[in-house]
């Protein structure tokens, strides 16, 4: 089993910035694929960037493109999501997740996937 946890949330101005961290425990995630997803009030949980399991493969949503960034860190058991120029439409709840699949866009498809840490971005 694998637990994982999201943290770095929080308030912010349009515009600002906001670094995700999503630890994981319990077993290695060096050799799994990770995801971020994210879900606004009323909308659909959807996908936001994946990685591959060395880290050298990475692609996102277009809505996010040239501004967020995933990263991992395989000797922390960690991924990253570094978020910038945020804009009002990127509140959410964001959700990391892990697969044994690169690529995946949905959420049923990764193996695990944590609890979520609340961004809010405000105008």
């Amino acid at each position: 089993q694998v637990q994982l946890v999201e943290s770095g949330g929080g308030l912010v101005q349009a515009g600002g910035s906001l670094r995700l961290s999503c630890a994981a425990s319990g077993r290695t995630v060096r050799n799994y694929a990770m995801g971020w997803f994210r879900q606004a009030p009323g909308k659909e949980r959807e996908f936001v960037a994946a990685i591959s399991w060395g880290g050298g493969s990475t692609y996102y949503t277009d809505s996010v493109k040239g501004r967020f960034t995933i990263s991992r860190d395989n000797a922390k058991n960690t991924v990253y999501l570094q978020m910038n120029s945020l804009k009002s439409e990127d509140t959410a709840v964001y959700f990391c997740a892990v697969g044994p699949l690169y690529g995946r866009e949905a959420f049923y498809e990764y193996d695990y996937r944590g609890q979520g840490t609340q961004v809010t971005v405000s105008s």
